[in-house]
């Protein structure tokens, strides 16, 4: 136990360290790129630090426990929902959801709330499979890349505009940003190097998780929500407080709204890694409780970014943790 417990400790100061330097890169590469920072952060960071908590829960799904599976995914989504509010807190020149405004950050949210409802729709439906498959994955695939195209076509031209305040910060790449001092295949080399080390991370937190899992007796449910859940997330938080601090503020939205929509397809993945039947005939009592907390949570995240109050945390903000704290609490009674 000690060693699962200090294999967790390690990964979780791996991805911090790294963090920061991956979300510079990542921020320079938005701007040389063309890509900008709201697809940067939901394709670029999002999916990288994302990895950690796919490849858990692909361990978890291959070595049969379900629940430990979908929980570390769900439990992934609802903390990077709840670290936009944390970043609220850490930003103090205007409210995070007013500067960063745009019609894709916008957009996010509600689809990944359409991804979770398929998969919640999946759990109540009859357990059938295609190949082993269930085709609730293939539509959640479906519908993350449809996402990913609206996303850059309502970019492109949205077809209603965020009202501009002196407290927006607009997508523009940094004076620096277009210097030829680094090449740009070196720049992807060095993209592709880290995130290699954070897939590495994910595969020994899963193998702790579940570990832990068996030497402790506790839920594998509640360990995949709010442990390996949390640790697979915590590049998420360093990279969004990062983004933050260098003032990339849509990359630092477009960080978490990526990283929640990739760790849906955690789902597919698992669906796939599970050979003991369809995975959503699985779901119980946790897996529809934080699916539905997670949808709870970007609907407020929604809700702040057509509200855009400009300054302070706003209410949104302080229900973001009031929530989470609340789901933590009755997974926790659930056993």
């Amino acid at each position: 136990m000690v060693w699962d417990v200090a294999v967790i400790v390690g990964a979780a100061v791996l991805l911090v360290v790294g963090a920061g330097p991956f979300t510079r890169l990542v921020d320079r590469l938005a701007d040389r790129t063309g890509m900008g920072e709201t697809l940067a952060g939901i394709i670029l960071i999002g999916a990288v630090t994302s990895l950690p908590g796919l490849i858990t829960s692909i361990v978890g799904a291959a070595d049969g426990d379900a629940a430990f599976a979908m929980n570390n995914a769900l439990g992934g989504i609802a903390a990077q929902t709840v670290f936009i509010a944390l970043a609220d807190l850490f930003y103090r020149r205007a409210n995070l959801e007013h500067a960063a405004a745009s019609v894709p950050n916008l957009l996010a949210p509600v689809g990944l709330c359409i991804m979770l409802g398929v998969a919640l729709v999946a759990g109540a439906g009859p357990p059938i499979s295609i190949l082993g498959v269930h085709p609730a994955s293939l539509l959640i695939v479906g519908c993350y890349v449809y996402w990913l195209r609206l996303s850059r076509k309502v970019g492109a031209s949205p077809m209603w505009l965020v009202k501009q305040t002196h407290r927006t910060r607009q997508d523009v790449p940094a004076p620096d940003s277009f210097d030829e001092g680094e090449p740009l295949a070196w720049m992807w080399a060095k993209f592709l190097a880290l995130a290699a080390v954070v897939a590495v991370t994910g595969y020994l937190v899963g193998e702790a998780g579940l570990s832990l899992v068996e030497r402790t007796g506790m839920s594998s449910g509640l360990v995949g929500a709010l442990i390996t859940g949390v640790v697979t997330s915590l590049p998420e938080l360093v990279t969004v407080l990062y983004a933050v601090r260098i003032r990339a503020l849509h990359l630092a939205l477009g960080d978490i709204v990526g990283g929640n929509g990739f760790d849906v397809l955690f789902l597919f993945a698992s669906d796939i890694a599970y050979r003991e039947g369809p995975l959503y005939a699985e779901m119980d009592d946790r897996v529809y409780l934080f699916i539905g907390l997670g949808i709870v949570l970007n609907l407020l995240v929604a809700a702040g970014l057509i509200r855009r109050q400009e300054s302070g945390i706003g209410f949104e903000g302080i229900a973001l943790f009031a929530f989470y704290a609340a789901g933590a609490a009755m997974l926790v009674g659930l056993g």
